[in-house]
């Protein structure tokens, strides 16, 4: 019997058969519409996704990098929480799942999930790409305004990717203030710009005053150590390309690499990595470059080499993004 299809495997099957009957320049025009109107400013009472072609092209474009970036933020969470599995999942402003499949893709299994959207055709066509995971048979698809008069029900944990940015200032602090009067755990993840960053970090400062422990990707839950205005903590994510992708951006790449900053928050006990590598590891002749954050406040880098033995080779190994050291017995260089 051959082995299920990966999460990811599946949704980039279930897209594809989404785009079947849609001409190609048809997908791409509407992929060109919709990023122009995502990269200005958005009313929050208004859905982007206007009818299934929409959805359906947008979907395509941009749930295989959603879907990658939620998963290595979930991922770095989980590592945080090695026996805790949640219960119950809450897709704020979820659109079409993507962050649903990545819940899938780090704790298989079933759960109730609930998906909210304003954009109904989101909805639907949401629910019509979850058939093929068994996962999310029962998940509830609920049309909802995200914003300021959001109610939400308990649950294990909520996600809230790529939504900050359609959200007045207001709203955004009304809905941070209602997920976290919510969840047990909140995982949040925006664009890898400057402002991306900044909304994040203002997400992060309200869940620590609701109460809340930082798990991901920051070693702590003190202030962030990067002075505002000089840099910005963002990772990135590997992604298969479609060929909407090629279509649209060009190139013969099989890939593209999805940037963004994400936290992860929790009111349970964790204990979050020593230190995170926040920039990608500089490989040179003997020696390995680490920049890390580290659990006392503070960026430093870390140069590996040689002699610190299997560290070493755990350091030409490293990702952006990883934890730092991978093993409990390792000491920081």
């Amino acid at each position: 019997m051959n082995d299920p299809a990966s999460p990811a495997d599946a949704l980039r099957s279930s897209l594809a058969t989404l785009l079947e009957g849609i001409p190609p320049r048809q997908a791409a025009q509407a992929v060109d519409r919709l990023i122009a109107t995502y990269r200005g400013a958005t009313p929050t009472d208004t859905p982007i996704l206007r009818d299934r072609a929409d959805v359906a092209a947008y979907a395509a474009y941009r749930m295989p990098a959603t879907f990658e970036a939620v998963h290595a933020a979930l991922e770095a969470f989980a590592h945080t929480m090695p026996e805790w599995t949640p219960g119950s999942h809450i897709d704020v402003g979820g659109g079409t799942g993507a962050a649903t499949w990545a819940v899938t893709a780090t704790w298989p299994g079933e759960r109730s999930v609930t998906v909210l959207d304003w954009a109904e055709p989101a909805l639907t066509t949401g629910r019509e790409i979850a058939a093929a995971n068994p996962a999310l048979k029962n998940a509830r698809w609920q049309r909802a305004r995200i914003g300021s008069a959001l109610t939400l029900d308990p649950a294990d944990l909520v996600t809230v990717s790529y939504v900050l940015n359609e959200l007045t200032a207001p709203d955004r602090t009304t809905l941070l203030d209602t997920v976290a009067s919510a969840a047990q755990a909140v995982v949040i993840v925006e664009p890898g710009t400057p402002d991306g960053y900044a909304r994040v970090i203002e997400a992060r400062d309200r869940l620590i005053s609701a109460g809340f422990h930082i798990a991901a990707p920051c070693p702590h839950s003190a202030d962030c150590p990067i002075v505002p205005g000089t840099d910005w903590c963002h990772f990135s994510a590997r992604v298969s390309r479609s060929s909407l992708h090629r279509q649209i951006k060009g190139g013969s790449l099989a890939y593209e690499d999805e940037k963004f900053s994400y936290v992860a928050a929790t009111r349970l006990p964790v204990t979050p990595a020593p230190a995170r590598v926040v920039r990608k590891p500089q490989i040179r002749k003997g020696q390995v470059l680490l920049d890390l954050c580290e659990t006392e406040p503070g960026l430093r880098r870390a140069t590996v080499t040689k002699r610190h033995g299997d560290l070493y080779k755990a350091a030409r190994d490293a990702d952006w993004g990883d934890a730092w050291p991978p093993g409990e017995d390792q000491s920081l260089p």
